[in-house]
């Protein structure tokens, strides 16, 4: 195997000499198209089979046991592999391809290839309440990464390689390769030329065509229900929007609060894990679908008989009770947020991708549902409403809204509910975007000012290093000379502007040559002016540990042409805006992906 490896390899650098560089691209999108979707074959397969398994048990004992077992070993399982073979840690969510793309040329670690495949399958195969389309677009976008970097391609192709792993994951995973191209352009890459969109349609087709033959349609989220818009729903639709909206910004927060929760653990990697999945697990008992995707009960919702999600659980003689499997139905889609902070903050690896589709079709049957049982409307088509909302919610969590409506329209073989799929996409997307700026995968990043792939601008500064661009060699005046000194000084060099330093040379102000220089041409007033008389206190000052967007903005505000760089109060030097701005140009002529 590892020689045929070798000759495959040895085969591609001879093509990679004969052929031109667009031409081998478009070899290569090909090939990081099969290699995502046979990521996405491994990881849905598993995760179908393990369900399969825990619904075998459950019909030998009548009881949830083992759904509430399973995800814990998982996610025991998954913190053991992590500590014992992955460095102690593992990256989670597409954060870390938008950080890839802003800050790192595009280079993913090459463990990426193969840890987020282990780690997901443990433990959303077994149980854990989290989805599998995050690890598989890491994957990707590492596989889409790391062959770009194997064969030595530039910038631009390793970034649209990673781009096109990503959108071959996401059309293999749901069989929607239109889907799959934009989200990688909507969510990953915000500035692209429209050649790009060539080789990244390549590989999301690749990508759908080898798992749609190789994977069984049950173990895909697919309807083949006639879907039929009647325009006389439309308030329906739209109170729907605004709902999605609303509950988009909940789980999104109320996950944040959960996963934050279990940062601040202090105790051992196991301990934490143990007590994390023990509380998924009581969940898991008492709300069976909180097992894993959740897709199977996405599915029943849309069927004749939703009644079957109450089976296995404490309600199970309720289920011909609509009233009962309604509220049900909304305290499960209140705390799937929970479920999923619990399996992610413990140790387990997974995302949120799957629980916005789950927690969307949930909302859109109880809206709907809610309306035919109070008698406000009775004709309202429960199927439709649970598919659209889950456009709905994709669309308030990524900010994508976009991807949300093509990817259901794939997901349900054709475009009968398009407009509603805009209408409550597009009132999702606004309420969503005004209440939370930035997306839930990129909500933390940008707390911490760590990346905006959204603002070209700021990616571009993110990547700028301030180390790099202190200048150290300076002069400085101790603030017990006379203004003599600084006048012999200033005939020595060039610098305009001198950091005053007291005896343990700390910081206490500037001297500005502007500022002295009637002064100091005046030997009367040179020889009679103290020096504490002409120091400064400047607008502002940075610390070496800032970021390069607040940098600029200090240069801006204070209209400054350096700025003295400051740790613990001593001076380490100075930056000039003409040397950050020159950088800047060279990186944005280089950055653009074409």
């Amino acid at each position: 195997m590892r020689k045929q490896l070798k000759r495959f390899e040895a085969f591609l650098f001879l093509l990679k000499s004969m052929l031109s560089n667009r031409q081998f691209l478009y070899v290569s999108c090909v090939l990081v198209g099969i290699s995502s979707a046979l990521a996405v074959i491994v990881l849905k397969t598993f995760a179908h089979s393990v369900f399969r398994f825990a619904n075998y048990i459950d019909r030998i004992f009548h009881l949830p046991y083992s759904n509430s077992l399973l995800p814990v070993i998982g996610i025991l399982l998954t913190a053991w592999v992590v500590k014992k073979f992955l460095d102690g840690s593992i990256e989670k969510g597409t954060s870390q391809i938008m950080i890839a793309v802003a800050k790192n040329s595009g280079i993913m670690p090459r463990k990426q290839m193969y840890a987020q495949i282990i780690t997901s399958s443990l433990t959303v195969g077994m149980g854990g309440s989290a989805g599998l389309e995050s690890p598989i677009t890491i994957t990707g976008a590492a596989f889409g990464s790391n062959y770009a970097q194997k064969y030595r391609l530039n910038y631009k192709d390793r970034t649209l390689l990673l781009a096109c792993g990503v959108a071959a994951g996401i059309g293999a995973a749901f069989n929607a390769p239109i889907a799959g191209v934009l989200f990688a352009i909507e969510v990953i890459l915000a500035d692209m030329s429209v050649t790009a969109f060539i080789p990244i349609m390549i590989s999301a087709a690749t990508g759908a065509l080898v798992s749609t033959i190789v994977l069984k349609e049950d173990i895909l989220l697919s309807f083949r229900n006639e879907l039929t818009f009647d325009y006389h729903n439309i308030p329906y639709y739209i109170i729907l929007g605004i709902l999605a909206g609303l509950v988009s910004v909940y789980h999104a927060r109320n996950f944040r609060k959960v996963e934050h929760f279990f940062s601040r653990f202090k105790s051992s990697t196991y301990k934490k894990a143990l007590v994390g999945a023990g509380m998924l697990a009581v969940l898991i008992f008492f709300f069976p679908t909180l097992f894993g995707e959740g897709y199977e009960s996405i599915k029943a919702l849309s069927s004749t008989n939703p009644g079957i999600l109450l089976e296995n659980t404490i309600l199970e003689k309720f289920k011909s009770n609509e009233w009962i499997l309604l509220a049900f139905i909304g305290v499960t889609m209140m705390i799937k947020s929970v479920a999923t902070g619990l399996t992610l903050g413990s140790g387990g690896n997974g995302g949120n991708f799957a629980p916005s589709l789950f927690v969307g079709s949930y909302l859109g049957y109880f809206v709907s549902k809610f309306f035919l049982l109070t008698g406000i409307d009775k004709d309202l088509p429960i199927s439709n409403f649970s598919i659209v909302g889950m456009a709905g919610l994709l669309s308030g969590l990524f900010h994508a809204p976009l991807t949300a409506i093509f990817l259901i329209a794939e997901i349900t073989g054709g475009y009968g509910l398009f407009v509603p799929l805009m209408i409550v996409s597009s009132i999702s997307f606004i309420i969503s975007k005004k209440m939370e700026e930035h997306s839930m995968d990129i909500k933390n990043l940008a707390d911490t000012g760590t990346v905006f792939t959204s603002d070209k601008d700021r990616n571009i500064l993110s990547t700028i290093e301030l180390s790099k661009h202190i200048k150290a060699n300076f002069a400085t005046i101790p603030d017990t000379a006379k203004l003599e000194d600084v006048t012999a000084v200033l005939s020595q060099t060039r610098q305009t502007i001198f950091p005053v330093t007291n005896e343990k040379e700390e910081f206490v102000g500037i001297i500005n040559f502007d500022t002295i220089r009637p002064i100091i041409f005046n030997s009367f007033q040179t020889k009679y002016t103290a020096l504490q008389d002409v120091i400064e206190q400047p607008k502002d000052t940075i610390s070496y540990d800032e970021i390069m967007e607040t940098v600029m903005e200090k240069f801006e505000a204070t209209g400054y042409d350096i700025l003295f760089v400051l740790k613990n109060n001593h001076c380490l030097g100075y930056i000039e805006k003409s040397d950050i701005l020159t950088t800047y140009r060279e990186k944005l002529k280089s950055l653009r992906i074409e």
